[in-house]
């Protein structure tokens, strides 16, 4: 089954970049990065050393409940090209495992389906998930700090949600 990965909404990490509210309705921390660990959830590619970088909170849900997890993410400061490619993208070969959790349509985790897995099993671990046709979609996170990477569709689906974080009217 050939599958999709998905970086954050275009706009909403625009909005970011000029200053607009992370999900806790502050704005995005900037930093240098050290090239170590600092994964561009927008084009999908660690962000190199000595580059810019935003730090900020998000939840790629889209309302607030139980399973919306927030937690932090990094960007590149500067404008990228957000992942289109095929295939896993370069941020997911940096880590030596991840944890991938299906989710139905009602973004809700569905139970049983959470596990590590090392970064060469991400492929076939998302799409045994994906087999089933009550997961709609398949997140990915780091399983050392819980941080959002990603989110994998069957490849013949739009996103199930646009990866644009909620956060508070300001």
């Amino acid at each position: 089954m050939p599958i999709r990965c998905h970086p954050y909404d275009a706009e909403f990490v625009a909005r970011v970049r000029a200053g607009g509210p992370d999900a806790h309705g502050m704005p995005a921390e900037r930093h240098v990065s050290d090239g170590q660990g600092n994964p561009c959830r927008a084009c999908l590619h660690p962000i190199p050393e000595g580059a810019a970088m935003l730090i900020l909170a998000a939840r790629p849900f889209p309302e607030p409940q139980p399973y919306a997890e927030t937690g932090p993410i990094f960007l590149c400061a500067d404008p990228c090209l957000p992942w289109s490619g095929a295939g896993l993208p370069p941020i997911l070969r940096e880590a030596p495992d991840f944890l991938l959790k299906g989710y139905g349509p009602d973004n809700r985790i569905v139970y049983g389906t959470g596990r590590v897995v090392p970064g060469g099993d991400i492929l076939a671990r998302a799409v045994a998930l994906l087999s089933d046709p009550g997961i709609a979609y398949v997140d990915v996170r780091s399983s050392r700090n819980n941080c959002f990477q990603t989110r994998i569709t069957r490849a013949n689906t739009a996103p199930i949600l646009p990866l644009r974080p909620i956060h508070p009217e300001t």
